[in-house]
């Protein structure tokens, strides 16, 4: 019998685990190699020239990692994001790149709002403070009242919206596809980006990353916020130019930021910005709850078998990818 061999890699599916026994029971051989941080070409090429699918963490898949894997099919995130796979190189080459949307949704809304209020009530610092003797009751604010300015209104925006409005917050929404229906139904005003920044309390990215939004938050955005205001981003890194947020940080444009993400991962250790008071950095965990990853490890797991079994589905972001492979054509697209 010829096993599917599927590499996986997220540090939180391990051998032995329901989604890796799951996967051996329907003819699958199993190759675990946990994300631990950028891979050198090299080391890619040698994790991938022999499996025909993979379930990846962070990993960065070029052309020429898929130009060694011949018999890869499928390439699946366990999330939303896929901007680390050459999406456009994998539809040349018949293999499918499959994310999860939505899957994170409820996990990242909250860790939103507790990021918020972490800047609210300066919880940090106060407990900092505590730890080291004090007893200053630093003061905070109430986030009832305040002004929420969502850049991007999809599954994650809406789900903070929907949070942030039991907290009484106003909600103000910049996005390039507008929900009329849904804004009037939860009382979301739709304005422009100079309006957003400019009356928002707290401002939250929950963007998707493409050429236009690299760096969308510079510093012409960041002197657009009010000197009492912060940012928070649980959306992709590179969408913040950190050297201009560490400006803004340091001169009092804006109060604070919180960090969920950050334009290289791990944060480097002699980043300027962990020197910092006023920003509260987490190592990523909009998707670290228990039942985010429950549900998209075997999200992941289901989006590989049913593209190796020969089944089609809604979760591949390059369906034209599956036309290729029908046709026969990824010898050819590949040797281009």
């Amino acid at each position: 019998m010829t096993h599917k061999r599927v590499l996986i890699t997220p540090q939180f599916l391990v051998p032995g685990d329901p989604v890796d026994q799951w996967l051996r029971e329907h003819g699958c051989e199993t190759v675990h190699r946990a994300y631990q941080g950028p891979r050198t070409h090299e080391e890619l090429v040698e994790l991938f020239h022999d499996v025909d699918a993979a379930i990846i963490a962070s990993d960065r898949i070029s052309a020429a990692v898929m130009d060694a894997a011949p018999r890869l099919r499928v390439i699946a995130r366990p999330g939303v994001g896929y901007d680390s796979v050459d999406v456009a190189a994998a539809t040349e080459r018949g293999i499918a790149v499959c994310n999860m949307p939505g899957i994170n949704r409820t996990a990242v809304s909250e860790l939103t709002i507790a990021l918020l209020l972490l800047c609210a009530r300066r919880i940090p610092t106060n407990i900092d403070d505590v730890r080291a003797g004090s007893w200053q009751r630093l003061e905070g604010r109430e986030l009832r009242g305040a002004t929420l300015g969502l850049v991007g209104l999809g599954a994650i925006g809406k789900a903070v919206a929907a949070l942030a409005r039991s907290f009484g917050m106003t909600i103000l929404a910049h996005d390039r596809a507008e929900d009329p229906e849904y804004a009037a139904r939860h009382g979301v005003r739709y304005v422009g980006t100079e309006e957003l920044l400019g009356e928002s309390d707290y401002v939250s990215l929950h963007m998707f990353l493409d050429s236009s939004t690299r760096h969308w938050i510079d510093e012409a955005k960041l002197a657009m916020m009010k000197p009492t205001a912060y940012l928070i981003n649980t959306s992709r890194g590179v969408i913040v130019d950190e050297a201009a947020l560490y400006r803004a940080l340091t001169n009092g444009a804006i109060a604070g930021a919180a960090l969920d993400v950050t334009e290289v991962e791990p944060l480097p250790t002699d980043s300027p910005l962990r020197r910092l008071s006023n920003v509260y950095i987490t190592p990523h965990l909009g998707g670290v709850t228990r039942e985010a990853r429950q549900r998209s490890g075997w999200g992941a797991a289901h989006n590989v078998l049913n593209i190796l079994d020969g089944h089609e589905l809604t979760d591949v972001v390059n369906p034209e990818a599956l036309a290729v492979r029908r046709n026969g054509d990824r010898a050819t697209a590949g040797s281009g």
